[in-house]
């Protein structure tokens, strides 16, 4: 785990992956990890911890769909597992938290990102949720029931050439942050 002091929601969300780290590495639910013993970086457990763990579990399937829509180029199991439960936490708390900004989730899961993962996970983080976040302000419902092709999609990404995914995924990356970056200017402008 991470040598980083949190507080506040950050503190929450680490918990939440953490929470949400160890129920997919020992292949159990977050509630299964939560009656047994678990660990954390920093305790007590805060309450939004438990519930962002909570509920990105509980949608768990259908957000992996949403993944992978949104990263057409790097299969959802060949993801570092940071980045892979970092994403549904985050994704998890864009749809279902009204009362946190897309972009306030963004930035803490690239925070997230820095303090847990690879030295690429805060860019592609941070450009996966970037799609995601543009879908949510299409009025997309992202977390609908999927469809056959949509889980179809989902299974045929896992048989990617990790290699060729990998470039990939850097291109449509560096073309996220760009188009990101051009969307915070013209934001900043207003």
């Amino acid at each position: 785990m991470s040598s980083h002091m949190f507080v506040g929601r950050t503190l929450a969300r680490s918990q939440a992956l953490q929470l949400l780290f160890q129920a997919e590495s020992t292949d159990r639910t977050v509630r299964d990890v939560l009656t047994g013993a678990y660990a954390l970086s920093q305790w007590p457990l805060d309450e939004y911890g438990e519930q962002l763990a909570l509920g990105a579990d509980k949608y768990r399937n259908q957000i992996d769909v949403a993944i992978s829509r949104a990263s057409t180029n790097w299969p959802i199991d060949r993801m570092p597992a940071v980045d892979r439960n970092l994403l549904r936490l985050a994704i998890y708390e864009m749809v279902m938290e009204d009362e946190v900004a897309i972009a306030v989730s963004i930035d803490e899961s690239v925070e997230l990102a820095k303090a847990y993962g690879t030295d690429e996970s805060s860019r592609f983080v941070n450009g996966l949720l970037g799609r995601i976040a543009s879908d949510l302000e299409a009025g997309e419902d992202i977390l609908s029931p999927s469809d056959e092709a949509a889980a179809e999609d989902a299974d045929a990404t896992t048989e990617a050439d990790p290699v060729e995914a990998s470039d990939d995924c850097s291109a449509e990356l560096d073309r996220d942050e760009a188009s990101i970056e051009t969307k915070n200017e013209a934001d900043e402008e207003q």
